[in-house]
């Protein structure tokens, strides 16, 4: 198949490729995406019911066991612990936390 590339003022010389801003037929960005990547969805969905770690923009850091989530970011979750500066503050058990106050949630370090 013959791609036609639009005509436009440059001053690209002769030996030069031509640059598109869209993918064209052929380019491998276009025929496969990579198999390995994960969207931020697809990770929400598989720590759910897993232990994470949720740091909110006050630098309060809450752990516990991933109970369910929103669009919003609002989260709640289980036997949840509060930590200030790494040191813990308080149990909390359930907690529900409003999404606009949330930095990261990250899986829970391994020991």
């Amino acid at each position: 198949p013959l791609n036609i590339i639009p005509h436009r003022q440059s001053t690209m010389s002769s030996t030069e490729e031509p640059k598109t801003d869209t993918p064209m037929e052929g380019d491998a960005a276009v025929e496969a995406p990579a198999k390995n990547k994960r969207s931020p969805s697809d990770f929400l969905k598989s720590v759910l019911g897993r232990p994470v770690r949720v740091k909110l923009n006050s630098g309060i850091e809450y752990r516990g066991v991933l109970a369910c989530l929103d669009g919003y970011m609002n989260i709640a979750m289980e036997q949840t612990e509060e930590f200030v500066d790494g040191q813990l503050q308080a149990k909390r058990g359930d907690c529900f936390i409003r999404g606009n106050n949330v930095l990261y949630i990250s899986t829970k370090k391994r020991t």
